[in-house]
């Protein structure tokens, strides 16, 4: 199953689509700055604000390991590096993905701080008690065994460190209309309950700290993005989610809207400490 998720992702030839978008965006590629990636390298609802509300919650030291997991072109790893200067590790299943993310890093200047690795989250390639943190965005929906990643993340994590967690659970309203970003069919989706992965969570040893549910936010922002989008349709080849997803992008805004609306799906961001 795995194969298909990573097939989902990997789109031919990102990185040199994202270099020809960024190039026709008259952006120099040697001095390129988060902004400047901003429409394809925050790709979770609710973006790079979201991102920095998260992080806010959680105090990450200079000297912090903190690994993203599920990283996807490193976004929020660069993000996260640049906010608290600490050492960044992303990992991601799709290798066109970390190819484009350490190009991207190379090109915003962030190379000593941020790394990124191929890799499963249930199957991680860290020593146990490796990270002070562990980003997980928007990767859960893509995982069948949630258990076994959430085993993995406490593993890896060190005593007392920290699962930020900003993820799409199932609502109450089991019909899910696709495609959506993480899913252009079903068979790739595996969306869970809040009880039921409050339950993983617990079973697998950690505690809430911190929990707010982001649904009427986020439904409202993709409300805002719709609006905007119809404004200015995107343009053949411009940086943007359909160097990804191709065709299927320009049905995400108005997908995702309609899912949070109809409660199809629900956002929640949480902050889990491992006891």
């Amino acid at each position: 199953m795995e194969s298909h998720v990573k097939d989902h992702y990997n789109s031919d030839n990102l990185t040199q689509k994202i270099k020809t978008a960024l190039i026709k965006a008259g952006k120099d590629l040697s001095n390129l700055e988060l902004k400047d990636l901003s429409p394809i390298d925050q790709i979770h609802t609710g973006g790079a604000l979201s991102s920095i509300e998260l992080f806010k919650k959680l105090t990450i030291s200079p000297d912090a390991r903190v690994l993203d997991a599920g990283c996807g072109i490193g976004g929020s790893s660069r993000l996260l590096a640049k906010q608290f200067d600490c050492r960044v590790i992303g990992v991601d299943l799709a290798d066109k993905f970390i190819e484009a993310a350490i190009f991207l890093t190379q090109c915003t200047r962030l190379e000593n701080l941020v790394s990124f690795q191929q890799g499963s989250v249930i199957d991680l390639p860290f020593e146990n008690n490796t990270f002070d943190a562990i980003l997980c965005q928007h990767i859960l929906m893509n995982i069948e065994d949630k258990s076994t990643a959430v085993k993995e993340f406490f593993r890896v994590l060190k005593p007392d460190g920290k699962l930020m967690l900003h993820e799409i659970e199932k609502g109450d309203n089991d019909s899910l209309l696709l495609p959506v970003p993480w899913a252009d069919k079903s068979s790739i989706s595996f969306l869970e309950s809040r009880d039921v992965m409050s339950h993983i969570f617990k079973e697998q040893g950690f505690e809430i700290e911190f929990f707010s549910d982001q649904t009427s936010s986020a439904c409202t922002g993709w409300e805002k993005f719709n609006a905007v989008s119809q404004k200015r349709p995107p343009q053949p080849n411009a940086l943007g989610l359909g160097i990804i997803f191709g065709s299927n992008a320009k049905f995400f805004g108005e997908n995702m809207h309609t899912n949070f609306k109809n409660n199809s799906i629900c956002l929640v961001e949480a902050i889990l400490k491992k006891l």
